[in-house]
């Protein structure tokens, strides 16, 4: 094959690459931002000018053949290259622009992540921020962000990682809940109150307390109560609604404690073990850092680093 006619077929082997690691077309094209028949008709076209099968399809998925395996695995590190390259060179031109494609959790994302974002988006207006809310752990690099916020997420090896900030986990409910079936003024009381929770797969849910510096004291209390939820923002919703006492990340309930919607319960304790303890940006690593991504950390580094505890 001559050059020319390999070189027309540059885009053809990336979008060949972006279906393997997508799985689909629907989703290899959402990736690209095309069709998903112009997808189908770049592979076509790649397989008769190579004149081998490339892709076996199936009725849900597709799955590349070993002969398209081994040409995307010989060219990805190619196009890795070229672009690293293309941002580093974008970059020197001294001005901090370009595409951030980020992904967080659902409820840090609504309550603490997008209200930063149109300040940041004015420093920078040559930035654009495309923002994918999922409590999924999606793969960065085969879904092609640039960062994630994690949760207390182990850093895998091949990630560079940076510390937003820490946070914690309390227990809040509304003064008309508290009015009406009391206060409790110790862990063990929690067993007389209807205890809104995170589910974790066990029989027994529990809550965990620690208190003392010296000598700590810790103890696990069994919890039951009439609503669980996988969403802090629901479990803060119910407690607002005077359902019950919600065990829930500071995050969730800082606006509402804040606002004296909310108040805290049992502040003498300290609750281990429900949700992590930091917050972190992390990135697939790579020698080199867009400017725009580098901009985009060091502003959420900025604006969060103080975390969510609330003193009233």
């Amino acid at each position: 094959m001559e050059k020319a006619e390999i070189e027309g077929l540059w885009t053809h082997i990336h979008w060949l690459s972006v279906l393997e690691e997508q799985g689909t077309y629907t989703a290899a094209a959402a990736r690209l931002g095309v069709s998903k028949s112009a997808v189908s008709q770049r592979i076509s076209d790649l397989e008769k000018a190579t004149g081998t099968r490339l892709v076996t399809r199936t009725t849900r998925s597709v799955r590349l053949t070993d002969a398209g395996l081994s040409l995307t695995r010989e060219v990805r590190s190619a196009y890795e290259h070229i672009a690293r390259s293309f941002s580093s060179v974008r970059d020197q031109a001294g001005e901090v622009r370009g595409l951030v494609r980020l992904t967080a959790p659902v409820a840090f994302a609504r309550q603490q992540l997008v209200p930063h974002l149109p300040q940041f988006l004015q420093q920078y207006p040559q930035v654009r921020v495309q923002l994918d809310v999922s409590d999924a752990l999606s793969s960065l690099a085969a879904e092609g962000y640039d960062l994630a916020v994690r949760h207390g997420f182990q850093i895998p090896e091949t990630h560079v990682a940076w510390k937003l900030c820490d946070t914690a986990s309390v227990l809040v409910a509304t003064r008309e809940y508290l009015q009406r079936h009391g206060e409790p003024g110790a862990p063990s009381e929690l067993s007389a109150h209807n205890c809104l929770f995170y589910p974790r797969g066990t029989d027994q849910p529990a809550w965990t307390f620690e208190r003392g510096s010296e000598h700590i004291e810790r103890l696990t209390i069994p919890i039951a109560g009439s609503f669980a939820t996988n969403n802090s923002e629901a479990l803060r919703d119910a407690a607002l609604n005077h359902l019950g006492i919600a065990l829930l990340p500071d995050f969730s309930a800082h606006a509402a404690l804040a606002e004296g919607k909310l108040v805290q319960v049992l502040k003498g304790w300290t609750l281990k073990g429900a949700f992590a303890d930091e917050i972190y940006l992390i990135r697939p690593y790579s020698p080199h850092v867009p400017k725009s991504v580098s901009a985009l950390v060091g502003f959420l580094k900025a604006q969060l680093a103080g975390g969510f505890r609330f003193v009233g």
